[in-house]
C-alpha cells in the first residue's frame, strides 16, 4: 500500500487543458430597411427643427436688417461675434436675464407644488368627482394664451377691474387704500405678480393630471404597509409617492422650464405698451430686438434667441443626466 502511494506521488501531475476559446462572434450584416423607414421621419425633423435652428445662428453672426430684404438690397454683412459681444456687454441684458431665470422660478416651482398638491388631493376623492373637477380643471389649461390673458387684464384693469374694485371694498387695516386707481401693469413686481398667476392658473391642470395618472399607478399595498408602520402623509410621500414618480417628476419639469421661459403672449397682453423695460422678459426681448426696434435688427434678435436656446438646453440636458445617473444607480 505505501508503494502504491509513493508511485502516486512519483508520477508526472497532468494539468486540465484549457477550454477552447469561443469562437468570435459574426458580424450582423446591416439592414438598410430600418434605415429607410426612419429616413422620412429624420428629414422631416431636419427641415422642422434644425433648419431654423442653423438659420437662426447663421443670422446671429450677421448684419442683418430690413435693407438686406430689398429685391435689390445689399447681402448681409458677416460680423462675427459682435452681436454675442455686445449683447454680454449690456447691463440691460443682465437685468432682463435676472428678471427672466427670477419669474420662471417662481412660475414652476409654484405650478409644479400646486400641481402635486391638487393631483394628491384628487387620488383621494371619489372616482366620479375627481374626474368632474379633473375635466373642469382641463379647460382652464386649454383655454387659448390670448382670452386667458384678456380675462385677467380686464380682472386687473384700474377703476374698473373686479380685483380692483374688491380690493377697495376691504377695510382699509386689512389691505390698505388707493386700490381702485392703481395699475397693476407699470411696475415689474405687480405685472410679474398677475403674469405669474396666468401662468399658474393655466399650467397646473396638466401637472395635476399627470400626477393623478401616476399614483393610479402605484399599488395601494405600499401607501397600507405604511400607514401600519406609523407614517404620516408627508412620510408616505417622500418615502412612496415621490420615489415611484420620479421620472414622471422629472419629465413634468422639463417640460415646465421650456414652456415657462418662452412665455411671450401673456406678457404681450397684459403689459399693453412695453415702455419701461424693466419688464422685459428675454422672450419678449427678441421680439423687441427683431422686429420693434426702428429699424429691426434681425441679428441681434437671433442672438438673443440663441442664447435663449443654449439656456433651455442646459437645463434640459441637467436633469436628462441627473435622471440617467438615478436610473443607473438604482
Amino acid at each position: 500500500m505505501a508503494q502504491t502511494l509513493e508511485a502516486a506521488e512519483d508520477a508526472p501531475r497532468t494539468r486540465p487543458e484549457p477550454p477552447a476559446p469561443p469562437d468570435p462572434p459574426r458580424r450582423r450584416r446591416s439592414r438598410p430597411a430600418p434605415y429607410l423607414l426612419i429616413a422620412p421621419a429624420l428629414a422631416i425633423l431636419t427641415a422642422v427643427l434644425l433648419w431654423p435652428i442653423a438659420q437662426m445662428v447663421w443670422n446671429s453672426l450677421h448684419s442683418y436688417t430690413t435693407r438686406h430684404l430689398l429685391p435689390n438690397g445689399p447681402d448681409p454683412e458677416w460680423n462675427g461675434f459682435e452681436h454675442y459681444t455686445r449683447l454680454l456687454g449690456d447691463p440691460e441684458f443682465w437685468l432682463i436675464l435676472r428678471n427672466t431665470v427670477v419669474v420662471c422660478v417662481l412660475m414652476v416651482a409654484i405650478t409644479m407644488v400646486l400641481g402635486t398638491l391638487v393631483g394628491t388631493l384628487l387620488h383621494r376623492l371619489p372616482r366620479w368627482f375627481a374626474g368632474f373637477v379633473a375635466v373642469g380643471m382641463m379647460l382652464a389649461w386649454a383655454t387659448p394664451a390670448i382670452s386667458a390673458s384678456l380675462v385677467f387684464r380686464w380682472l386687473f384693469l384700474p377703476e374698473r377691474g373686479l380685483v380692483n374694485v374688491a380690493l377697495d371694498r376691504l377695510p382699509d387695516a386689512l389691505v390698505g387704500s388707493g386700490w381702485s386707481d392703481y395699475n397693476w401693469f407699470l411696475e415689474p413686481l405687480s405685472l410679474f405678480t398677475v403674469l405669474i398667476t396666468v401662468i399658474v392658473w393655466q399650467s397646473f391642470p396638466f401637472i395635476a393630471v399627470s400626477v393623478l395618472a401616476g399614483l393610479k399607478s402605484i399599488p395601494s399595498e405600499l401607501y397600507e404597509a405604511a400607514r401600519v408602520d406609523g407614517a404620516g402623509a408627508w412620510r408616505s410621500f417622500v418615502s412612496i409617492t415621490f420615489p415611484m414618480l420620479r421620472p414622471l417628476f422629472a419629465l413634468l419639469l422639463i417640460l415646465q422650464i421650456v414652456w415657462d421661459l418662452r412665455v411671450f403672449t401673456q406678457l404681450y397682453i397684459l403689459a399693453n405698451s412695453f415702455q419701461n423695460r424693466s419688464v422685459y422678459l428675454l422672450s419678449y426681448y427678441i421680439y423687441q430686438q427683431g422686429f420693434s426696434a426702428s429699424p429691426p435688427n434681425y441679428g441681434m434678435g437671433s442672438a438673443i434667441a440663441v442664447v435663449m436656446t443654449v439656456l433651455v438646453l442646459a437645463v434640459t440636458t441637467y436633469y436628462l443626466r441627473v435622471m440617467i445617473r438615478q436610473e443607473e444607480t438604482r
